[in-house]
């Protein structure tokens, strides 16, 4: 490889030098704040992109009849031709990455180039109205500069992977705590003391970066809502199954598409992948004109304003964006799940609430939340740190536990397999050898 031949031309003292442990560290710790700057990058592209949309709206609504579908094709187009291994969340690629153990194999998920192709496609998804968020998408490139950073350090490569990941999370939504239990609970599956500290290096070193450029922040706002103990509390149980069985049908839709459906619709899938995008993004247009517009983008607006009260729900705002989500996310243009199945929740724990009078419709809202985000993530401790953190709802914490295990547990009913690792079970096979995987 020229990069292997590079590196051996680099005189030998100058080598020892970079592969000083101090100098290392301070490689990683440049990683951990490149992730940071891009985080932030991301989400400011994200709104003027959301935005952007917006404004085309007001002008027209029908005008997503056209912009949505064209947008979805040329998407896809670029993330299979120019940019390989971009499409979709980006979490799977990830957790892919560290069970490979070649290095030119696994650099085809965590390349700089893929990184650079999410963020260019993730922003044109959104330019154009898909139901997708930034989170997935920031997880790969986190993952994919810190493995840049510790290219010489073969034997970190899965620690880095990892860290890069879990500050992808802290730094997009200003959530430190889920940033590291994502990366335990998810991207892992098993607590490695042994990177432990470079986790939390690198999510300090992205979280600093995000404060810097943003402040502190509580991606939601903060809520004092609460849950009397009660006949409120009945809502719990409801909300977790109801959230499970939801999340758990939208997984396994995106795993069945993602394998392959059977007979000719199968086929055709495989055949135009362009063309199904583009039919992925009529359905995604088509049910923005249903809501006014409001299934379009991450969901944070929307899901914002129920939670404060500040907005009445659209009759047809949750099953919409559960729709629009789920077409977004078959359809293989770069998105992310987070935000989007966090305004899903937000609409189940809306539309739910006349039946819970006793409740405050803040509570519920949240309790939805997690319900529906663990049911489809199936990590329970990740979606109630995540939004009990953009929230700060620290009275809720009781009941946002309670509703993640049920959900988890529910889903599991529905999905036996966790959504992104059997995302990326096919792309091991794809590009490790037999026997070869870590």
């Amino acid at each position: 490889m020229r990069g292997e031949g590079s590196w051996r031309r680099v005189s030998a003292p100058l080598r020892r030098r970079i592969l000083d442990p101090g100098t290392r560290r301070g490689l990683f710790l440049v990683g951990g704040l490149c992730v940071g700057a891009a985080a932030v990058l991301m989400a400011q592209l994200a709104d003027a992109a959301q935005a952007a949309f917006r404004d085309l709206l007001a002008l027209s609504p029908l005008a997503a009849l056209a912009v949505t579908p064209l947008g979805f094709g040329l998407a896809v187009l670029l993330a299979r031709r120019v940019f390989p291994n971009s499409e979709g969340s980006g979490i799977p690629q990830v957790i892919a990455a560290r069970q490979i153990v070649e290095p030119e194999r696994r650099a085809v998920l965590v390349s700089l180039r893929v990184a650079v192709g999410k963020i260019v496609v993730m922003t044109l998804g959104l330019l154009c109205g898909a139901s997708a968020g930034r989170e997935g998408p920031t997880v790969q490139v986190g993952a994919a500069i810190m493995a840049a950073a510790g290219r010489r350090a073969p034997e970190h490569q899965r620690g880095l992977l990892l860290a890069g990941g879990a500050a992808g999370v802290a730094a997009a939504f200003n959530t430190p705590l889920a940033g590291i239990v994502f990366g335990i609970e998810e991207l892992s599956r098993s607590f490695e003391s042994k990177t432990s500290g470079l986790v939390l290096g690198t999510v300090i070193a992205a979280g600093l970066t995000s404060l810097a450029l943003l402040g502190n922040y509580a991606y939601f706002g903060t809520t004092a809502a609460t849950l009397p103990f009660g006949t409120g509390w009945l809502a719990v149980p409801v909300f977790g199954i109801v959230g499970g069985l939801c999340g758990g049908l939208f997984s396994r839709i995106v795993i069945a598409v993602a394998r392959g459906l059977p007979g000719r619709p199968g086929i055709l899938m495989r055949r135009h992948p362009v063309a199904f995008a583009m039919l992925c993004g009529l359905g995604v247009a088509l049910c923005g004109l249903a809501t006014g517009g409001h299934v379009h983008g991450t969901g944070y607006e929307e899901a914002k304003a129920l939670l404060h009260g500040t907005a009445d729900p659209s009759a047809w705002f949750g099953p919409a964006k559960f729709l629009a989500t789920t077409l977004s996310s078959i359809s293989g243009i770069p998105g992310g799940l987070f935000a989007p199945s966090l305004a899903v929740g937000a609409g189940l724990g809306a539309h739910l609430s006349p039946y819970f009078a006793q409740a405050p419709i803040g509570a519920l809202v949240l309790i939805g939340m997690v319900a529906y985000l663990a049911g489809v993530l199936q990590a329970p401790i990740t979606s109630f740190v995540i939004v009990s953190e953009m929230t700060e709802a620290h009275a809720l914490v009781i009941p946002l536990m309670l509703a993640a295990l049920l959900a988890d547990a529910t889903s599991k009913l529905i999905c036996p397999e966790g959504l992104y690792h059997a995302l990326a079970a096919p792309i091991v096979a794809r590009l490790a050898p037999p026997g070869r995987a870590a």
